[in-house]
């Protein structure tokens, strides 16, 4: 079978396509031939060596959607034929709130999706949701994993809150903005380029504020009347500005250090408010099974920027770092 292989930390240049035997499920596992895998940025950092722990060759891809094809022992072999999403890392650990040691994700150091079959734990993957097409079903995982994660046990959203997502257009900021507006949220986004924020005003955000632009603090102050819940993936950037703007009692949820890994606080701004600033990453298996039911609950439905057929999965790698604006990219199996 064929594989997306980077053979060393040195970029595009050490990708390619391989192929290797067909993996068979161990006992607990199951196969699944993949039909759809997507790209997050991770994959560049990837590319570049800048992830922790890194071994090599190794396939790419933690984002994949497919078709039991395979069992091992101990497996209900009547999950064969069922199309399902793959839960995209692996070792969480028994506390729901903290991932163990030897949590890890798919696609580096675990094997990867972006090639014709992987095995993973039988209770590693969930039925994909009907309304969803494997091309769909494949830009879901991690993006709305991680925001899942982020609005709901880090950021205990409710509906009626103005929600802040900054970096609208990211794969995870566009799942923030889907989720949000699901929740009941009241939405606003952030971004440096205003195609952007007009794209998520049309998902249903109530407005955009472009970050290069003088005054966009005030804008969104006035505009919100404060900011219950912020999401954001770049605070070293945006921070200082929206600070202001945070109502009482304000949530203010980091995934991301894009732009920077440090950044001002306001202590005052911070304590007088009672704000709370958490981190978060990821998402356990049962967050992971929840954000899938609300999915297919909701009916909500991922944007896809392009998609690439395998034999072009390395093209689909360019296009991300260097053409990427809003939504996902899938590499189709």
């Amino acid at each position: 079978m064929q594989i997306l292989t980077l053979a060393s930390p040195d970029g595009l240049d050490a990708v390619s396509l391989a192929t290797v035997e067909k993996p068979e499920p161990k006992p607990g596992e199951v196969r699944v031939a993949i039909k759809a895998a997507a790209l997050n940025h991770r994959e560049l950092w990837i590319l570049k060596g800048q992830y922790p722990g890194m071994t090599f060759p190794t396939t790419l891809g933690a984002d994949g959607a497919g078709t039991v094809d395979a069992v091992g022992t101990g497996v209900d072999p009547a999950m064969i034929g069922m199309d399902v999403v793959l839960y995209p890392a692996f070792n969480w650990g028994d506390d729901p709130a903290l991932y163990a040691p030897d949590f890890a994700l798919l696609g580096m150091p675990g094997p990867g999706t972006i090639g014709e079959a992987i095995c993973v734990a039988a209770d590693a993957v969930v039925a994909k949701p009907a309304h969803l097409d494997f091309v769909n079903a494949a830009a879901v995982p991690l993006a709305a994993l991680t925001a899942w994660r982020g609005l709901t046990t880090k950021g205990a959203i409710k509906a009626g809150d103005r929600l802040l997502v900054t970096g609208a257009g990211g794969g995870v900021a566009t799942f923030a903005i889907l989720l949000g507006l699901a929740m009941g949220a009241t939405v606003y986004v952030t971004s440096g380029s205003d195609a952007t924020i007009a794209r998520a005003v049309a998902l249903g955000a109530t407005a955009g504020f472009n970050y290069t632009n003088d005054g966009w603090n005030k804008a969104l102050a006035k505009a919100s009347g404060g900011i219950d819940l912020v999401f954001d993936g770049a605070p070293a950037g945006g921070y200082a500005g929206y600070g202001r703007a945070l109502a009482m009692g304000a949530r203010v949820v980091i995934y991301g250090s894009t732009g920077g890994m440090s950044f001002p606080v306001n202590a005052p701004e911070l304590f007088l408010k009672n704000v709370t600033l958490k981190g978060t990453n990821m998402g356990n298996p049962q967050e992971f099974r929840d954000m899938i039911a609300f999915v297919d609950a909701k009916k909500l439905m991922p944007v896809i920027d392009r998609s690439f057929p395998l034999a072009e999965a390395k093209d689909a790698l360019a296009y991300l770092e260097t053409g990427h604006s809003f939504g996902k990219i899938v590499i189709t199996i």
